[in-house]
Formats: C-alpha cells, structure tokens, sequence
C-alpha cells in the first residue's frame, strides 16, 4: 500500500505536534506540515495529499480561505478536509462545512476524535 499523504495546516507549533502525533498513529501516513494557510497551498500546488486537516485562526490566510481555494482546485474537489479549530459557534461549523470542508473538531483535541474522523473520511 503506497503511503498517504496529509497536510495539517496550523499556526501553532504545539498544536500542530499533537496533531501531527495523532496521525502518526495511522501507519502508511507521509505528513506534511504548514505554518499558514499561504504555506499550505504552496505545499498543496508542489504534491498531491489525500487528506488535509487546518486551523482556522491563522495569520496571512485564514483556514476558510484556504478550504474554499482548495475546493476551486479541480484537483482538490474530492479531497477530505477536517477543520480543527477553537470556533466552537454553530455559525463557524455551518459556513465551514457549507464551504467544503468534510469534518468539524473543536479543541480542544482528542486523539481518538481526530483517529475516528480521519478513519472515517479515509474509509479504513
């Protein structure tokens, strides 16, 4: 089975290891990291990944910015995007989903939370 590839697009240095530590969970996961939503689409138009987790607070560019930018991407129409973030206001959760992304998750964070979501997302 070749490797999947998964971009976690956050801000915060901590926050990005828990998450990047949850995933590693998941065997045959290549992860690849992004400090901001411009850093994510750099890396997002440099490979393919098959999944994408991101923040929504971030400087620069925002993680809603960044999912309706991914979603006009031809290449990026069927791909899982999970938000993570600390928006836990229903109005949040609505325009997120209603912009494309796939899943919603409100820190703070659990392991088996992001594991159950990514499993899903990812039928495994």
């Amino acid at each position: 089975m070749t490797a999947l590839k998964v971009l976690v697009v956050e801000d915060s240095p901590t926050m990005r290891q828990l998450i990047v530590f949850a995933l590693k969970r998941i065997r045959n996961f290549q992860i690849v990291e992004a400090n901001d939503g411009v850093d994510g689409l750099k890396k997002l138009s440099a490979e393919k990944f098959d999944l994408i987790l991101t923040d929504i607070n971030m400087p620069i560019m925002d993680g809603l910015k960044l999912v309706s930018m991914v979603r006009n991407d031809p290449n990026y129409k069927t791909v899982p995007i999970i938000i993570i973030t600390t928006e836990g206001a229903a109005e949040d959760r609505d325009r997120a989903l209603a912009l494309g992304a796939n899943a919603y998750i409100t820190k703070p964070i659990q392991t088996i939370q992001i594991l159950d979501t990514v499993k899903r997302l990812l039928n495994f």
